[in-house]
């Protein structure tokens, strides 16, 4: 699942990584990775971590408040993010309509869009492209998109400010 790969990071800062989440994700993980938090001493590294529980308000991160916005994965609600005048939107199917004033007036807008057809824990391109009509950021990234959408092909059907996010992207938020 790839917690893990965080162990580089570990090294080069020289300590522990903070992670934050929901009461029910941080039970989850600790289930998952028990070795990391049960403090038995290994003969080999695990990820060090600051665990942080949010229990939906604000937090902040380095200096830059986060503001969790619940969406839905499925019938089970999770987190999206909105930091300043971006936020970051991946693993749904569905936003409540409770939460879409949190998401007005942003910069940039990054969503889950799986693939075409229907999955019933994340969004299809059609859907978050109506997201994204409905929201009216000034950009968009679709993000979590499977192997099932050639990138070149997709990206080519989409309105030009809506692009696919990849592996380096790297953005100017306003």
């Amino acid at each position: 699942m790839g917690l893990d790969d965080v162990r580089p990071f570990n090294f080069r800062q020289r300590g522990q990584i903070p992670i934050f989440a929901s009461p029910e994700t941080m039970a989850s993980i600790h289930r998952c990775f028990q070795y990391i938090f049960d403090n038995v001493k290994r003969e080999s590294n695990v990820p060090q971590l600051d665990a942080r529980l949010i229990h939906g308000g604000a937090f902040e991160v380095f200096g830059l408040e986060f503001v969790p916005v619940p969406i839905l994965h499925g019938r089970q609600t999770i987190y999206g993010f909105r930091f300043g005048a971006a936020a970051y939107l991946t693993d749904h199917s569905d936003i409540p309509e409770s939460s879409m004033d949190q998401l007005r007036g942003l910069d940039v807008l990054f969503l889950d869009a799986l693939r075409y057809k229907p999955h019933p824990t994340h969004s299809t391109v059609d859907r978050s492209i109506k997201t994204v009509e409905k929201l009216a950021p000034r950009r968009a990234f679709f993000t979590h998109i499977c192997h099932d959408l050639g990138h070149e092909r997709a990206e080519s059907l989409l309105p030009p400010h809506i692009r696919l996010a990849y592996d380096g992207l790297e953005i100017q938020v306003s």
